[in-house]
This record gives structure tokens, sequence and C-alpha cells, in this order.
């Protein structure tokens, strides 16, 4: 079974799990019912960005549409490829590390995640603006940022690309 038809099926068993219709959760997450449904089919490739808003919209964190497929997994959007390299789940919060690359010249807005979710990312190579839409940082290589991700967010890769370390933590 490929990747898109694992965390397709995976997605469905999230959906089924909490009783939400396929309709409800498309509304939710304002992923198109007809993509939904290709991508819970296997159809259809997820995107990182359609990725966090199911997740987002099951709040449930991202890595849980991803389990039980090999660390490490890539998923890409837009802006950002990401790499899930661990997973580790306490009785306070689920905390996903990811090595992520946001390209060049391009721009990623997120949308919030559930309430309380943090981010915090180490620069390893080029300069990027991250963090809230409203005041996002500009970091360099060996600048970490933080910032309270369960409000509009953005990553971006001003003048080159961006290689990076992200953390995000989900409290439960």
């Amino acid at each position: 079974m490929d990747l898109a038809a694992r965390v397709g099926l995976r997605l469905r068993e999230l959906r089924q799990a909490q009783g939400v219709s396929l309709s409800e959760l498309a509304r939710r997450s304002k992923i198109g019912k007809g993509t939904l449904s290709e991508l819970e089919s296997g159809r259809r490739n997820p995107t990182l960005e359609t990725l966090y808003a199911l997740t987002t919209a099951l709040k449930v964190p991202l890595s849980t549409a991803l389990d039980n497929l090999a660390i490490p997994t890539k998923i890409s959007g837009h802006a950002v490829d990401a790499v899930l390299t661990e997973r580790f789940e306490a009785a306070a919060a689920v905390t996903e590390t990811y090595r992520v690359r946001i390209r060049a010249g391009t721009t990623q807005e997120s949308a919030a995640h559930a309430p309380g979710t943090t981010e915090h990312i180490i620069v390893l190579a080029g300069t990027a603006r991250v963090g809230a839409v409203s005041a996002p940082a500009r970091i360099s290589p060996g600048m970490h940022a933080s910032w309270a991700a369960d409000v509009p967010h953005v990553y971006e890769a001003p003048s080159g690309d961006v290689e990076a370390l992200l953390i995000v933590r989900y409290p439960r």
C-alpha cells in the first residue's frame, strides 16, 4: 500500500472514530468534499497544508494521520517540505520533531492549530521569517524562535532555501 493510500485510510479511521461525516469534516477543514473523498480512498496525494487542515479540524496532531508509517515520513506543501523524524507521546502533550526545508521565495501561511499548541524552530541554514502572522520573527542560522501556533502563523524563505528543525507541541 502506498503512502497516499495509507494516509487516506488513516484519515477515514480518524474521522469515523469521532463520528464525523465526510460533509462535516469537509466543512470544518474547508477542504472540498470531493477532494476529501479522493484523499480517503488513496486516489489523491495529501499536501502538508491539506493534512494540517484535516488534523486541525479533527483536533489531533498532524503525526496522528501519519501513525504507523515508517519514520522518517516526508510530506510536502506549497512552500515547505517536512520530514517527521520523531513523535513523542506523554501524559501532558504530543510532541513532533520535523526536519524542514522552506523553499526560496515562498511563503506558507498555516491556520491556527488546536488551543495551546506551540511551535519552536531552530534555523540551520538560510534566513526565515516565522511565527504569528501578526508579528513574524526574522531568524538566521543558529537562531531559534517560538510562537503560539493556535493562531495563524507563517513560514517564509525570503532570499534562499531555509533548512531548520521544527518542534510542534500539542497539549492533551
